[in-house]
């Protein structure tokens, strides 16, 4: 057991026999009331959202989530298959996968992390940077330089992304899987 104000974002509690995830952690000490923590919490297994505020002491019981590398295989309604090193298969339902799935291409090579709570898959986390391919976005426009000119673009899979100007059809950029932003060209 932990104390509520140990916890960060990122780590997970046990709250009534259901895995949490920390989103945001607020310590808060106000007057002459005692210490709280605030936090910002989404269910791993339903995806539901709360905000519960707890005493600073409150004992919390923390959980420790399985992690394995696995890269993606295929599709096959309404599962997406990952391989492991082993050549186990590790399936997950589209709808686990969130903003992930925004990223996910047939053919790809990314190593990512599958998550299991007690032996079952929970979600699949990509690398932080990974390199997708521009499938299609309009002409850069002569003569605009003012400041950070920014642009749609398409990716392989659907996806639109806004990119700087420069980016032409056929170009490979990075991409930050957590926020879903362009990073810049990618490096031949």
């Amino acid at each position: 057991m932990k104390n509520a104000q140990e916890f960060r974002s990122g780590q997970v509690m046990n709250l009534n026999g259901q895995p949490w995830v920390v989103l945001k952690a607020e310590f808060n000490k106000s007057g002459r009331n005692s210490a709280v923590m605030k936090f910002k919490l989404k269910n791993l297994l339903t995806g539901a959202s709360q905000e519960p505020v707890y005493k600073a002491d409150d004992k919390l019981e923390p959980v420790t989530l399985e992690r394995s590398e696995v890269t993606y295989s295929y599709y096959s309604e309404p599962t997406y298959v990952f391989m492991d090193p082993d050549y186990n298969q590790v399936e997950i339902d589209a709808e686990n996968l969130g903003d992930t799935l925004k990223f996910i291409v047939d053919g790809m090579t990314d190593v990512c992390e599958a998550v299991f709570y007690d032996g079952r898959p929970i979600s699949i986390e990509l690398p932080t940077t990974i390199v997708r391919t521009v499938s299609y976005t309009e002409p850069a426009v002569r003569g605009d330089t003012s400041g950070k000119v920014m642009k749609l673009a398409t990716l392989e899979n659907g996806t639109e992304i806004s990119v700087s100007a420069f980016i032409e059809i056929g170009d490979a950029i990075e991409i930050d899987t957590r926020t879903g932003e362009f990073k810049g060209r990618a490096k031949a």
